[in-house]
């Protein structure tokens, strides 16, 4: 007796795909506006979700006490300085467009030391010596296009200042929301990729929130350390636009390239304005700002995970291109999280055992 053929209904599949794709991409265009704002929080708040749980037991086991102190301590982290880097720009636009109104006249100093350079030296001085005689003009003439191309790019992210406010208002929100249903969030999440990948699912969930966690607590609570440390010395040497140069900072630190690009400049601009004693104090703050980055990294990242140097930069440099600001601290993350998952599944195959000098011996005998 032969057995019924099982007959597919191929345009219920395909209806049926359609379907789904089309729900698919519609859920995603109604949330695409909160995407960002929600994935800040998601990191923040799995990055700081062991200091909810000390603050709910220290305040009596009550989450709803313990989720009011984290807030106030995101705005104080988040928020408040946001506002202040704002309040910097506009306090600081008028001197720099009228910084900027008097490039054509300054006054181009002669280098007559070029001409000793071997090989290239009368031509270097010649090429300079005719911007000179023609003035300032003709040096902002030459450097224009690329005044231009680095002038857009800052426009633009002050542009984006406005969503970077929006999605920190957003971040703050669904912190707060996260931090009262985090149980419930991460059980559906683990669920979730139970039901995608079975045992690897779930790993892959618990190594994503690790990665998170030791990007979180080994680059940017150094870094924001860093910075802080780094405009307080900054602000107290009287050094100008402070808040600016702590953002930088910031920026610095996390791209893995330290605070002493910032503050070195700062110290060479307060001995040549004549100000030896705070230039003196402010070498040495940076000396303890500097070496604090090999006391608390370490400290910070076994809790987490190591990631190497060169992906935390990459993550940096590109999710500032790719997000603007608030990819400062996307980037990394998004890298973090994928790395961790390519080495462990790549962890589950045997390793070669071929090494490279087997490998070049047998190019050589072939």
């Amino acid at each position: 007796m032969t057995q019924p053929q099982h007959r597919y209904d191929l345009p219920r599949i395909i209806f049926g795909v359609l379907f789904i794709a089309t729900m698919i991409i519609a859920s995603f265009w109604v949330i695409q506006p909160f995407i960002l704002g929600l994935a800040w929080a998601a990191m923040v708040v799995i990055a700081t979700w062991p200091l909810l749980i000390k603050l709910q037991k220290l305040l009596w086991g009550r989450r709803s006490l313990a989720v009011m102190a984290m807030t106030m301590l995101l705005i104080l982290l988040f928020i408040l300085p946001i506002s202040l880097m704002i309040g910097s720009l506009v306090d600081n636009s008028g001197p720099v467009i009228a910084w900027a109104s008097t490039l054509g006249k300054l006054h181009m100093p002669e280098f007559v030391w070029l001409q000793s350079l071997p090989m290239f030296g009368d031509k270097i001085y010649n090429s300079y010596h005719a911007l000179v005689n023609a003035g300032g003009a003709a040096l902002l003439a030459k450097m224009q296009p690329y005044f231009g191309q680095t002038a857009t790019w800052f426009v633009t992210q002050a542009a984006h200042i406005g969503r970077l406010l929006l999605h920190c208002t957003l971040m703050l929100l669904f912190s707060v929301i996260l931090y009262a249903r985090g149980e419930q969030v991460a059980l559906g999440i683990r669920h979730f990729a139970v039901r995608l990948g079975a045992e690897r699912g779930d790993a892959a969930v618990l190594l994503g929130g690790q990665a998170i966690r030791a990007v979180a607590l080994g680059v940017v609570v150094t870094a924001l350390v860093q910075s802080v440390l780094g405009g307080i010395g900054l602000a107290l040497s009287g050094i100008p636009a402070a808040t600016w140069l702590t953002v930088l900072i910031f920026i610095c630190c996390v791209a893995q390239l330290g605070p002493l690009l910032v503050l070195v400049p700062a110290i060479i601009w307060l001995y040549w304005s004549g100000d030896t004693t705070w230039a003196t104090v402010l070498v040495i703050w940076s000396c303890v700002v500097a070496t604090l980055d090999n006391v608390l990294r370490p400290m910070l990242i076994r809790m987490g995970a190591d990631l190497p140097t060169l992906l935390i930069l990459l993550g940096v440099i590109g999710g500032l291109l790719a997000f603007g600001l608030i990819g400062l601290f996307i980037g990394p993350v998004v890298l973090a999280v994928s790395y961790r998952l390519l080495t462990a599944w790549m962890d589950e195959a045997a390793k070669p055992t071929t090494t490279l000098q087997d490998v070049a011996r047998n190019l050589e005998e072939s």
